[in-house]
């Protein structure tokens, strides 16, 4: 039988050196930005029962959940959404403290996607969420954090805004069954007209299925919204459109410019969406770096009902972008300094090297026999500089082993 010992599963990857410090700088960055608009960091297991993600509440297909057991035999999942969890969490643990309450995490989420697509089935996610708040205000404040945190990672941003409810007003009531419903949102959102035109075809001049048809093509400017008001005389179709007009004018006071797009045809997967929906792209980047919406009825399958909102950025994906921006500081270097203690010098070597420290420097100390060897590993690792540690401190550089001069570093 072949061993897969030496090899990753499919659909993930180890991180080395400069992802590791980019993805954790990253972090560090986004965290800054959340706590300083007042959300407080938590963390949800990695396992979790099967009923958290119950495909048909969450819209989470059961075919790209991992699952396992536990000692009882209750099914378990590997969690693939970090807004399901925290939602259960707000409503049970949380459920006391005064609302809102503004939440963050960063972790990894699961899911097995299809081989050839070049999507991670783990990756890491960072994201907030505003609970026990509805109304434009609180939208507004969460996509302001969206932008906030897209303005220090991936300044080539675009964001596309749009509304779950308006295509819940218009197929809603369209003489199709639920599965036909799911194909439409399908095509809707990748923007297939051809097949949504084959699925629509047979209803004939229904007004509800030419607005429907229309979707895809209605994004751009606030010119869109003109163009979709006379689609449908539903008056919560028009009532929704309006909303999403108004909260659009506003974010565009954000100075957001060409960066903000109005998209009615943005139609996420996940069915607990009840309100705005957006999503962000980093120039360059096909997949989204930032999903997010509106989810009023979800903490009510745990018992607690109330409004909320938030988003997740795909901290993988963005910090690949982050890498690639100059002035980032995301180089892993090797130590500043290689501290060599001579025979009967190790402790004071030890202890040289942690005043070097107190100081920002980086060191590494030598566990070498000689000097000489590590002035080797010196140039191969290109740390520029050797303090040898004896009676006396001798520098020496790391690139050239004659370079040689004493310091006056105190140990």
């Amino acid at each position: 039988m072949k061993r897969n010992d030496k090899v990753t599963p499919e659909g993930t990857k180890d991180f080395l050196f400069e992802e590791c410090s980019a993805r954790r700088r990253l972090a560090e960055r986004l965290s800054g930005i959340f706590e300083a608009r007042g959300f407080l960091r938590v963390e949800t297991p990695g396992l979790e029962f099967y009923d958290v993600f119950d495909p048909e509440l969450s819209g989470i297909s059961q075919e790209v959940l991992y699952k396992t057991t536990d000692r009882r035999g209750r099914l378990l999942v590997m969690r693939p959404d970090s807004t399901l969890p925290v939602a259960r969490l707000a409503a049970t643990r949380l459920q006391n403290l005064p609302k809102p309450i503004r939440l963050y995490y960063t972790q990894p989420v699961y899911r097995c996607n299809p081989g050839l697509m070049g999507r991670s089935d783990e990756t890491t996610q960072t994201g907030v969420e505003l609970i026990g708040a509805g109304g434009m205000r609180a939208d507004l404040d969460v996509i302001a954090a969206a932008v906030a945190a897209l303005r220090q990672c991936a300044p080539n941003f675009r964001l596309e805004l749009g509304h779950a409810g308006i295509f819940q007003s218009l197929v809603k009531r369209l003489p199709v069954s639920e599965e036909v419903r799911e194909d439409i949102r399908s095509a809707v959102e990748a923007k297939n007209y051809a097949a949504l035109d084959e699925l629509l075809g047979g209803l004939g001049d229904d007004e509800r299925a030419r607005a429907v048809r229309r979707l895809p093509r209605l994004f751009g400017g606030e010119k869109v919204f003109a163009e979709a008001e006379p689609l449908c005389g539903d008056s919560e179709f028009r009532r929704t459109l309006r909303y999403l007009r108004d909260l659009y004018r506003s974010a565009s006071a954000l100075g957001l410019g060409d960066h903000l797009i109005a998209d009615l045809g943005l139609v996420q997967r996940n069915d607990y969406y009840t309100g705005i929906v957006f999503s962000a792209y980093a120039e360059g980047r096909g997949e989204a770096v930032l999903l997010g919406g509106r989810y009023d009825n979800l903490l009510g399958r745990f018992g607690s009902p109330m409004p909320a909102v938030g988003f997740a950025v795909n901290l993988d994906v963005l910090s690949a972008e982050y890498r690639k921006r100059k002035g980032c500081g995301c180089a892993c270097g090797r130590a500043d300094v290689l501290v060599h203690g001579e025979s009967g010098f190790e402790v004071r070597a030890l202890a040289y090297a942690d005043a070097l420290r107190a100081h920002g420097l980086r060191c590494e100390n030598s566990v070498f026999a000689d000097l000489k060897e590590a002035l080797a590993y010196a140039r191969m690792a290109k740390i520029p500089r050797v303090d040898a540690v004896g009676d006396q401190v001798k520098t020496i550089s790391g690139t050239e082993d004659t370079d040689e001069t004493d310091s006056n570093c105190a140990d």
